[in-house]
């Protein structure tokens, strides 16, 4: 069986790497035409094909950043549709703090989802919520 270090030593290789990339652009092409059938088939393989470039690109990485600070709210979506482990991690920590803020002001949540929580005046600091070391998702993503 292959083990994690030699699984990420196969896909470190560059010609894997170039593969990845050469075929996340297709599917990228590809997404608009099959997105002409009917049902959600292009969202699913332009998404695929994304994740596939930004796994292997630094210059689309530091683009979809760019584009997340750009618009806050799409990027959480396309975090959220793209399945990254530190869209549900960043989630989790607004979550726990809507929490510990309406557990301070009694029970009162912020107006609308996706907004940040705003701190009463004098109050401590809202923490983020406890990691265990052995957390899997305290991974960079």
């Amino acid at each position: 069986m292959i083990t994690r270090a030699q699984w990420r030593a196969f896909i470190d290789h560059p010609v894997v790497e170039w593969t990845i990339f050469a075929i996340g652009v297709l599917l990228l092409l590809v997404a608009p035409l099959v997105g002409a059938i009917p049902g959600p088939g292009g969202v699913v393989v332009a998404g695929i094909g994304l994740a596939m470039v930004l796994k292997t690109s630094m210059w689309a990485r530091r683009h979809y950043v760019r584009f997340k600070r750009w618009k806050p709210h799409w990027g959480r979506w396309t975090d959220w549709a793209l399945r990254r482990r530190s869209h549900f991690r960043r989630e989790r920590m607004r979550k726990y703090r809507e929490q510990k803020l309406a557990d301070s002001e009694g029970g009162a949540a912020p107006a609308a989802i996706g907004q940040a929580p705003v701190q009463p005046a004098g109050a401590a600091p809202i923490e983020t919520p406890p990691e265990s070391a052995g957390d899997p998702e305290r991974r960079a993503d």
